[in-house]
């Protein structure tokens, strides 16, 4: 989940919350009863990184203790924020922060606001602290943890005013939709630690998983849509994906039911299958986030075609 996430299925390392990996560690799985929503890569630093995360490293990412998966956090952990940041400001929770440039970016933008970049991958994290010195950013930390856990274990409930997540890993295949970050679940964490009037912010590049991020965060009680209605029919981006064929090579197009042929329980990403209406009649869609820069992973996910879907939820 990040800015920065290659696909699965994608040759490039500069992935984040999914994209974590040191040989010879135990599986971050074994320990778990939900499956995490990243897979394992490298964790070669380039001489620069290399030298900032000896040098910086126990300045800017905070000490997290482990339970027995590597990425995990031990049971009991609490973290003062305040006394992290030595002020008392918004805190500002980026998940999947990739290369770290959104959350660059929103320290630039907002002095007084306190970022956390929750990201498993140590190249990520490395690239986030060569712009933190470069910049002399005092208000970033990096957060090296599976996001589930940062937001039931190390947040305060209530205490953060923004959570993104910007670019997950789609997953897909059907077979893999259960790794999905955003979910019911997902949801619930989020809600605990948002103040009340928070807001969550989420992109992606594919429909399907836009689609999924609407169903699971209009369903829930304890978020409202931000721009309801926004950007319905022809204006929606979903539509556009639908009508000009896009993201057929990786089988991803959702096709959506007519307007009140949905039966009871089927979801509109599964009830397509036997529907012709293209038209995206809901919207809801959100326009693109300010804070959040053109990085490298967007520009390709535009070149190859791709449109970004925005949503943007307030806590109620």
């Amino acid at each position: 989940m990040s800015s920065e996430h290659p696909h699965p299925d994608s040759p490039d390392p500069a992935g984040a919350q999914h994209a974590h990996g040191h040989n010879h560690r135990p599986d971050p799985e074994l320990y778990r009863t939900e499956p995490v929503s990243f897979v394992r890569r490298g964790d070669r630093l380039t001489t620069r990184r290399q030298k900032t995360w000896d040098r910086a490293a126990g300045s800017y990412i905070v000490d997290v203790p482990r339970d027995r998966a590597t990425t995990s956090v031990a049971e009991g952990t609490r973290i003062d924020w305040t006394q992290v940041f030595g002020r008392r400001a918004p805190l500002v929770v980026d998940i999947g922060s990739g290369l770290g440039e959104s959350t660059v970016q929103g320290a630039m933008d907002h002095p007084d606001w306190d970022l956390i970049s929750v990201e498993v991958y140590t190249p990520g994290l490395a690239a986030l602290l060569v712009q933190v010195e470069d910049r002399e950013l005092g208000n970033v930390r990096g957060v090296q943890a599976n996001a589930p856990e940062v937001l039931d274990k190390l947040l305060p409930a209530g205490g953060v005013q923004e959570v993104w997540v910007f670019f997950p890993d789609p997953w897909h295949k059907t077979r893999h939709h259960k790794r999905r970050l955003v979910s019911p679940t997902f949801a619930d964490r989020v809600a605990r630690v948002l103040a009340s009037g928070g807001v969550l912010r989420l992109a992606t590049d594919w429909s399907s998983y836009a689609v999924h991020m609407r169903e699971v965060m209009d369903g829930h009680p304890e978020f409202e849509n931000a721009h309801p209605g926004r950007a319905a029919g022809p204006e929606s981006p979903l539509t556009r994906v639908r009508l000009e064929g896009r993201e057929l090579q990786v089988g991803a197009q959702p096709v959506a039911p007519r307007a009140g042929t949905l039966r009871a329980g089927v979801s509109e990403a599964t009830a397509g299958a036997t529907s012709q209406d293209p038209v995206d009649h809901r919207g809801g869609w959100a326009p693109r986030f300010e804070g959040r820069p053109l990085t490298s992973f967007e520009a390709k996910a535009l070149n190859a075609g791709r449109l970004v879907f925005d949503l943007t939820y307030r806590r109620r």
